[in-house]
């Protein structure tokens, strides 16, 4: 007996939607709702854009970018990273409709209802369609997975845990302290 294949969702099907809440985004042709995040989730997402922004607004190489915001990778891969950079020679990616292919950096931030999207077929496309760095941030260890990403090749993710101070190439003179990615509004 044939089944009927569910449709594709593509970008028109995704610009015809209402706009959110609820807040959705389309992973392989396949519409997924995002849930709204917890308290400790938004801490992160914005100790993680104040960061960035504090460093942009030092050294103008970009700008940073917190969700909701559209990422448009594909006709069928139309994504809502949490906190996003886009450099200074990308910048005609960014339109009014929200971001138009690759941003330089993704942050995504774990949460139970997206952590397997987040760690495997979207941290795939990232790499499949230019995303050149990576962060998944996970609230429960407190621990950032950063990945260095090409269309050939993933380097191993390099793990930073609460006590540790990085950088990115893409950010040069900017130290990162994990802990301070980690400060709640709930945890005094």
């Amino acid at each position: 007996m044939l089944q009927a294949k569910t449709p594709l969702i593509t970008r028109h099907d995704y610009q015809e939607m209402p706009e959110g809440p609820p807040y959705f985004q389309v992973i392989e042709g396949k519409l997924l709702m995002s849930p709204s995040p917890n308290t400790f989730h938004q801490d992160i997402a914005g100790n993680v854009y104040a960061i960035l922004h504090s460093y942009l607004t030092r050294h103008p190489i970009g700008s940073a970018h917190i969700a909701p915001l559209d990422v448009y990778l594909s006709e069928i891969n139309i994504f809502q990273p949490d906190v996003i950079f886009v450099s200074s020679a990308r910048r005609s990616i960014l339109t009014e409709h929200g971001i138009e292919g690759a941003p330089d950096l993704i942050v995504e931030i774990l949460s139970p209802g997206t952590a397997r999207y987040d760690k495997g077929s979207k941290r795939k496309i990232y790499a499949q369609t230019g995303v050149k760095e990576l962060w998944i941030v996970d609230p429960e260890l407190k621990s950032i997975q950063v990945y260095q990403l090409s269309r050939n090749a993933e380097t191993p993710a390099v793990t930073h845990s609460t006590d540790a101070v990085f950088k990115s190439p893409l950010l040069p003179g900017l130290r990162i302290k994990t802990a301070g990615i980690f400060k709640s509004s709930l945890r005094k």
